[in-house]
């Protein structure tokens, strides 16, 4: 499985993060990498409305990948479940090395 087809390093230091999210959810968290879209997997419990998935989703990253709220924003799909995300304060290669242990600790 090659996870870093959702990461992107930008030219200002910052990583993009793609993502298919699932509102609603009965847990939180990553869930899977979706190989044939090429995004992480993360279910949050609010729904989506008024931009409450988008702040869960922001808060569940926060968490796992050990940054700050402020850290992650959503930039595109505010109304989709495909989002991308810029992360700020991390390189490529913590996200990744972050993504393969929380994958391998659902496995």
């Amino acid at each position: 499985m090659d996870l870093g087809g959702c990461l992107t390093p930008s030219l200002d230091g910052a990583v993009v993060l793609d993502v298919e999210v699932q509102p609603g959810s009965s847990r939180q968290g990553v869930t899977g990498y979706n190989e044939w879209r090429a995004r992480l997997t993360v279910a949050v419990r609010a729904e989506a409305k008024q931009g409450q998935a988008n702040q869960a989703l922001v808060h569940v990253l926060a968490s796992q990948f050990g940054l700050e709220t402020g850290q992650i924003e959503v930039r595109t799909g505010f109304r989709s479940k495909q989002k991308s995300l810029r992360i700020t304060n991390a390189t490529h290669t913590e996200i990744l090395e972050r993504i393969r242990l929380l994958l391998e600790a659902i496995q």
